[in-house]
């Protein structure tokens, strides 16, 4: 794993994005030069060339990102694949006719262009061929050893053989100490008489990760793993662990002392003008463009059901503090006429036909633009719940309330990464990304959630 500005990305992901940069770039040489081949070299007109290769792969990346194409966890087949690869380079080709015509000086000429697109693709169908040949054989995957059998360790083992080949981790083995109970697989528990050191040294470990409870009673070898540590073997508590490799900071795991002591949980004056400069170029950029699907939305919701056209209802925002949250209506008017607030449900019967669709592609959202301009929320932060769930959920959960350090957002870590939330446990689930967004907020993750924001859109991911 390689972090930056504090957000974890795996290596073999970050080669797979090097490699098809250079395949999608390298594609317009290439099938510029081979288009005029004949003259001998390329037109004076049409250089520089890099401009136009810079733009072609990045336009690829976006729509390849949206896709979903550079999700680790994706579990899809052969059929899937081709599917989103059709669709991203369908979009480029309609993305980069757009950009020719109203900006001709990218320009490299129809019979170049098609000759350098269907270079691009073959090339990419190759690269993708070999990275899924390359992660089933284990390349670039982490050598580790875990310290403890218990339910812990149980948890690290659960993890991986529900990522399978997607994870970056390959347990050698668990290490008992002192008298716990075995919750992992027998036959992985090492049975060895070495040091630490030398065991790790046996075993080409490259990193140690700590899943025992109960610490106190010198039944930790605290020496051997200074000396591992000496060594230039990472050693992670199993907190950090779940933070690089799941993404979400682990309840059961978490305690106060790790949270104080670790890096992250920052909040500055500089990345708070610049979030909010960010929320408000994009936010009146994008109701300049959503103004027209959110009139035709408002026409449908009247035309189909009486009552008002926005549903508005008081949401927890930044510091505890409540506020007016702003939505298409997508239910009947009488959705909670007992006056009991309620989870939305899977297939919710209180649901209109219009409020399914746009649930579905996330339309009814749109309105919260204007929350975001008046500075009510952001762009990306945890989702503001309701005060009712909020004190309930505080009660129940611990470090519930650390979500409302940053604003709420439109999406957010939780939202990419856990289907929608109905119920005290998926709450549960869902704080744990939003502590790890808390944690490790940036400009970059931000962009990140709104890139894997796109792809939930277009495939309607954790939709009800």
């Amino acid at each position: 794993m390689i972090r930056f500005f504090r957000h974890y990305v795996p290596l073999n992901l970050l080669l797979l994005v090097a490699l098809e940069a250079l395949i999608l770039g390298g594609a317009i040489y290439v099938g510029v030069s081979a288009r005029f081949l004949d003259a001998g070299a390329v037109p004076e007109d049409l250089q520089p060339l890099m401009p136009k290769a810079l733009t072609f792969a990045g336009v690829m990346l976006a729509l390849m990102t949206a896709s979903g194409l550079y999700d680790l966890e994706w579990q899809g087949g052969v059929r899937t694949l081709l599917h989103r690869l059709g669709l991203s380079f369908g979009l480029g080709l309609v993305t980069m006719s757009l950009l020719f015509y109203f900006v001709p000086v990218l320009l490299v000429g129809r019979g170049a262009f098609l000759l350098s697109f269907g270079i691009a693709l073959l090339g990419i169908l190759l690269s993708r061929a070999l990275f899924l040949r390359w992660a089933r054989v284990g390349a670039l995957k982490t050598r580790t050893l875990v310290i403890g059998t218990g339910s812990r360790a149980a948890h690290i083992e659960a993890l991986l053989t529900r990522r399978g080949h997607a994870s970056n981790v390959h347990v050698v083995g668990y290490l008992p100490v002192g008298g716990s109970h075995h919750f992992v697989d027998h036959a992985r528990i090492l049975d060895s008489d070495e040091s630490l050191p030398l065991l790790a040294r046996r075993l080409h470990i490259g990193e140690i990760v700590l899943a025992v409870r109960d610490r106190r009673g010198g039944g930790m070898p605290v020496q051997d793993l200074l000396a591992c540590k000496l060594l230039g073997i990472r050693v992670l508590e199993l907190s950090s662990f779940f933070e690089r490799e799941n993404g979400h900071l682990q309840l059961d795991s978490l305690n106060a002392s790790w949270m104080i002591l670790s890096e992250g949980f920052h909040q500055g004056m500089l990345r708070d003008t610049a979030k909010r400069m960010f929320d408000l170029l994009v936010s009146s950029a994008m109701l300049a463009v959503c103004l027209p699907i959110m009139a035709l939305t408002a026409l449908l919701i009247k035309l189909e059901s009486p009552g008002p056209v926005l549903y508005r209802q008081e949401r927890v925002g930044q510091g505890g503090r409540n506020f007016t949250i702003l939505k298409f209506r997508s239910m009947c008017v009488d959705a909670e006429k007992d006056g009991q607030p309620r989870w939305a449900g899977q297939n919710d019967d209180r649901v209109t036909c219009t409020g399914r669709f746009i649930r579905r592609t996330r339309i009814d959202e749109l309105p919260q633009i204007f929350n975001v301009f008046f500075g009510e929320m952001s762009f990306v932060g945890p989702r503001p719940e309701r005060p009712y769930f909020v004190q309930d959920l505080t009660q129940k959960i611990q470090y519930y309330g650390v979500r409302h350090i940053v604003k709420p957002g439109i999406t957010g870590w939780a939202q990419v990464r856990y289907p929608y939330g109905a119920s005290d446990e998926d709450a549960m689930h869902k704080l744990q990304y939003d502590l790890y967004y808390v944690k490790n907020h940036s400009l970059f993750l931000d962009l990140m959630i709104l890139s894997q924001t796109a792809q939930v859109v277009l495939w309607g991911k954790g939709v009800r």
